[in-house]
């Protein structure tokens, strides 16, 4: 995969059909399956975050073009300003062999929500992997906020996906997966992967089972 970074908001990413098969998705079904683009989108955004240090912190504008090799795709980070958001969309000349597809392009609907007052919260999904079941079993014991868990098996190490959904503001999301990695690590590895490929250990409350069972 190929990134550019455009400016201090947007990057721009080029992906083949024969990466995106590499990374265990079907190139067809990532356009009808919401979740399956979704987990693409955000593997794709891990490594730009890990390379650029992009990181989603506020809305996004995302557009999708399906070209012949592959997908080009734009993300644009928006400013948030007294409640306005702000967004500095790159503007190229068009191209006849490209064209939008309006599922991808708004496949993060469901995980931006608006409160209230009419703010944008983000459902964080993330695997944190462990080196060791015995940080499993100690982050159990620290830890016992009521997030969404699934414990796996995978090539040997340990993997907790983690949901925190819009019921956790910005700041409680980052206090609570702040916690969760003083124990282990984000992994680049993404959940479909694992659930395909490893073994579902716990598929429900995995810390609160965990703990009750190594008192």
């Amino acid at each position: 995969m190929e990134i550019e970074r455009v400016n201090d908001t947007t990057l721009k990413f080029f992906i083949t059909y024969k990466d995106i098969e590499k990374r265990g998705f079907d190139k067809d079904e990532i356009w009808y399956n919401r979740e399956r683009g979704e987990e693409l989108f955000f593997e794709m955004m891990n490594e730009a975050n890990d390379q650029e240090n992009f990181e989603i912190d506020g809305p996004l504008w995302v557009q999708v073009h399906a070209l012949e090799r592959g997908l080009e795709v734009i993300v644009t980070r928006g400013q948030v300003n007294d409640g306005n958001v702000k967004l500095e969309i790159p503007v190229g000349d068009e191209k006849d062999d490209q064209s939008v597809d309006d599922n991808i392009a708004d496949m993060l609907e469901g995980r931006l929500r608006t409160d209230d007052d009419g703010e944008k919260e983000l459902t964080l999904s993330i695997v944190i992997g462990f080196n060791d079941f015995e940080d499993v079993i100690s982050l159990s014991k620290a830890f016992n906020e009521e997030v969404e868990t699934s414990l796996y098996h995978f090539e040997g190490r340990y993997y907790i996906y983690v949901t925190l959904d819009e019921r956790f503001t910005d700041e409680i999301q980052d206090n609570h997966l702040s916690r969760m990695l003083e124990y282990g690590y984000e992994s680049d590895i993404t959940i479909h992967r694992i659930r395909e490929y490893g073994k579902e250990i716990v598929g429900e409350n995995a810390l609160e089972v965990i703990s009750g069972q190594f008192d």
